[in-house]
């Protein structure tokens, strides 16, 4: 509530400030460093398959198939989504 009280006693304050703010945002946007791709440590699992035959679309297909079913607790499988 105090800080009410002071923008009523000292309007031209608040309007300076207000005006400061919003001549420093664009500086301060320009410094703040932005990473698009932060570095994050997960664990990554590779499988190389050879299979003679099929083409690798079918491949693929096959393996996410059987990776879905024999993993029930899959974070964004279609038997775990919950209805909205």
């Amino acid at each position: 509530m105090w800080i009410v009280r002071l923008a009523l006693r000292r309007p031209y304050t608040f309007v300076v400030a207000s005006l400061l703010l919003l001549l420093l945002t664009p500086f301060v946007l320009l410094r703040t460093p932005t990473d698009i791709f932060p570095s994050i440590n997960i664990p990554v699992v590779s499988v190389i398959w050879q299979y003679t035959g099929l083409s690798a679309k079918e491949i693929e297909q096959r393996m996410v198939y059987r990776a879905f079913r024999r993993m029930p607790v899959w974070p964004k499988s279609p038997r775990n989504r919950k209805p909205f």
